[in-house]
């Protein structure tokens, strides 16, 4: 968890006319239908801006490459559930995220067993002992809250999304991600207050 990076970026952009939506919901459309062709243009359309923000989040390039192929393939199999009216794009990038959660929380027991180069740290033992409590904390406390909620907080707090981009990325509204937060902030305050 503390190893994720948090730097801010935009991972989606809202279009900028009517024709593009339209075009966009078409698109989608003809996808749900089959259409083959629909689908390659829709990949040639997001593949490099989902690559870019991958890599932005620190992915490797293979790695960002093989979540890509996941997300894409992921989309065509369930292409009977795609839904016209709503964002293909913002689908595609959720689908990516989750696939990238997966994948840093399925590898952080290779990171975890790095050693730590000597002289980088000056931490007691004592240090160490409260920082890992306090992660495992943390992690606990995200375990223990409504999937939905965890998963704002995750995006807002811990992956420093703004709150209309966690809407955007979860379909739902702005007021519905502030209403989390605050939920959120509020378990683990109670949670963590012995570290307080």
């Amino acid at each position: 968890m503390t190893d994720l990076p948090l730097l801010p970026f935009l991972i989606l952009a809202l279009a900028s006319s009517a024709e593009r939506e339209l075009d966009a919901a078409e698109l989608a459309s003809q996808i749900k239908n089959g259409d083959q062709e629909a689908f390659r243009n829709f990949f040639e359309r997001h593949q490099e801006s989902l690559f870019r923000y991958l890599r932005s989040r620190n992915m490797d390039k293979e790695t960002a490459e093989d979540l890509i192929q996941q997300a894409f393939v992921y989309i065509w199999e369930h292409r009977d559930g795609i839904d016209p009216d709503k964002s293909l794009r913002s689908y595609l990038f959720r689908i990516a995220y989750t696939r990238m959660l997966n994948h840093i929380r399925n590898n952080r027991k290779f990171d975890d067993s790095k050693e730590q180069p000597a002289g980088e740290t000056h931490q007691t033992p004592e240090d160490k002992t409260r920082a890992r409590d306090l992660e495992k904390a943390i992690r606990q406390t995200l375990k223990s809250m409504p999937e939905k909620r965890s998963r704002v907080f995750e995006l807002c707090f811990l992956e420093e999304f703004t709150y209309r981009e966690a809407a955007e990325v979860l379909d739902v509204s702005v007021k519905t991600i502030e209403n989390h937060m605050g939920l959120a902030f509020k378990d683990m305050r109670k949670a963590l207050q012995n570290f307080l």
